[in-house]
């Protein structure tokens, strides 16, 4: 018997008046997320979901997201969290891949017309017997949706008492879809184990403080991050988790100061945004803050720097993947930490540096990193040979390039999609973008390959100036062409007010390219 729901349920024993969720107004002690979580796996018992059957998941982060998250687990359900920015097409597609019985939809606002999209994705999905409205209004039995049903009606009555199913180890408890960079989403399996050893090893990477612990739950709960390292993670101690449903530096800077939050996982481009917030806007610096943690993409050493000069807390890098639940190393607090390092595997995650026929390379590198441990998903959802691509005696490569020094600290080069040839010649992107962020005019830059006649591809950047700031094509070519060699450095170089990004903050480039 292994269940993932026991990371709420734990806390709401030992501390049932402590607070678990602060959203707004609202302060939710961990015995009443936990209550209303029973009643969920209630209301899905009642209406036909079995262990084992999938319960798709679509909401920010709000209450309601960990409410239906536990409340499925409980009914020995299979969790399918869905990206909110996901069209109704997607969103059927998801539906019908992961063959989910029903949909837990926020209703949306204006700006995001989520029900909509998800009740248009629920009608073209036949195999999805039920639809559940999350209403906007608080408490509300009505919906703005034609003929659904909000969830607040479909639990009247429910009881707040359900013990939890029965499952095993290495049952599915959550089905995560990859970003799908090349062809279709494929949902990534992964095992009540695999993200509970994860959300334990997590709460181990940063120190804790009983009774103190608040963190800023700022991170999208649907991605793998945001829903071990935060949410899992941050329930199983016992933290109070302050509910932030969109990224704005300013109101993340307000709420980190006002909830005295004490830990803030982010992707790089977050602390790139609160630096620019406290440097250009005037904005006071948190003074709780003891522990910050990066990943989801390489963070510049220059934020990185300034970060750790301007809050007086040094970012703690780590890595991983949807396929590993996500979190495979991490500069781990009793080893030195190394700027610009993913540091050393997690304890019972090993790594190596693999070639393209899975030899394993010794040495510094560079390599594709592969991983094994308890971490690594079992495999993609329904799909054994895309599966079988990637998965070898029980390693996962990974699709990420990496070096390692001396020591034993691993360094991502970059993406194995994003290296570029020109020429003949590998050129990573992050080199190039390490070099334009030293640029004083420079506030933030992706660097990609685009297609040349004679070189095959061609190195090209994307730069936001810093404020105030004009800096010229010729000046950050030249700039960098004193730094790196000759086919490394970019030949152009286009301004934006801004990068496209995903929901978790990721420079999208495959849409620059």
């Amino acid at each position: 018997m292994l269940n993932l729901a026991i990371v709420l349920e734990d806390s709401a024993q030992k501390n049932p008046d402590r607070t678990a969720l602060v959203y707004g107004d609202i302060r939710m002690p961990y015995s009443m997320l936990d209550g209303l979580a029973n009643q969920v796996a209630n209301l899905l018992t009642a209406r036909g979901i079995r262990p084992g059957d999938k319960v798709a998941l679509a909401c920010p982060n709000l209450p309601y997201f960990p409410i239906v998250y536990f409340g499925a687990l409980k009914a020995g359900a299979v969790v399918v969290p869905l990206n909110v920015l996901s069209q109704a097409r997607e969103i059927a597609y998801y539906l019908e891949d992961s063959e989910a019985k029903a949909l837990f939809c926020f209703e949306g606002t204006p700006e995001l017309p989520l029900g909509e999209r998800g009740k248009e994705a629920f009608d073209a999905a036949p195999g999805t017997e039920h639809f559940i409205v999350l209403p906007a209004a608080a408490l509300a039995t009505e919906s703005s949706i034609e003929g659904a049903e909000t969830l607040w009606a479909a639990l009247d009555g429910a009881s707040d008492r359900f013990e939890s199913a029965q499952t095993s180890a290495d049952d599915t408890a959550v089905i995560l879809y990859t970003s799908g960079t090349t062809g279709r989403p494929k949902g990534a399996e992964l095992s009540h184990q695999n993200m509970l050893m994860n959300a334990m090893v997590n709460d181990e990477l940063v120190p804790s403080h009983p009774g103190e612990d608040s963190t800023l739950a700022v991170l999208p709960l649907f991605h793998s991050f945001g829903q071990s390292s935060i949410m899992n993670a941050g329930l199983r101690r016992g933290a109070k988790l302050v509910l932030m449903p969109r990224f704005e530096p300013v109101e993340a800077l307000a709420l980190m100061r006002s909830e005295e939050v004490t830990l803030f996982a982010g992707v790089p481009t977050m602390y790139w945004a609160m630096l620019s917030a406290v440097r250009g806007g005037g904005q006071e610096v948190p003074t709780t803050l003891r522990s910050a943690v990066s990943g989801g993409a390489a963070a510049p050493l220059e934020v990185l720097r300034e970060f750790h000069e301007t809050f007086g807390v040094q970012i703690l890098e780590g890595y991983g993947l949807s396929e590993t639940a996500p979190t495979a190393s991490f500069n781990q607090l009793h080893r030195p930490t190394k700027p610009g390092s993913i540091g050393f595997p997690v304890w019972g995650v090993q790594m190596k540096l693999v070639d393209g026929d899975w030899n394993t390379i010794e040495g510094e590198g560079p390599g594709e990193i592969a991983i094994r441990g308890h971490n690594v998903m079992k495999g993609y959802y329904n799909r054994p040979e895309a599966t079988a691509e990637v998965m070898r005696d029980g390693w996962f490569r990974t699709g990420d390039i990496a070096r390692r020094d001396e020591d034993g600290y691993y360094f991502i080069v970059d993406r194995a999609k994003d290296m570029i040839i020109r020429g003949g010649f590998n050129v990573y992107p992050r080199e190039v973008e390490e070099v334009l962020m030293t640029h004083k005019a420079v506030s933030l830059a992706a660097v990609v390959g685009v297609p040349h006649d004679t070189h095959g591809e061609e190195v090209k950047a994307f730069v936001v100036p810093e404020a105030g700031t004009e800096p010229t094509e010729e000046e950050l070519i030249a700039f960098c062409r004193e730094q790196l060699a000759a086919y490394k450095y970019p030949r152009s170089v286009e301004f934006r007010d801004a990068l496209p990004m995903n929901a978790t903050g990721k420079i999208l480039k495959r849409e620059l390219r």
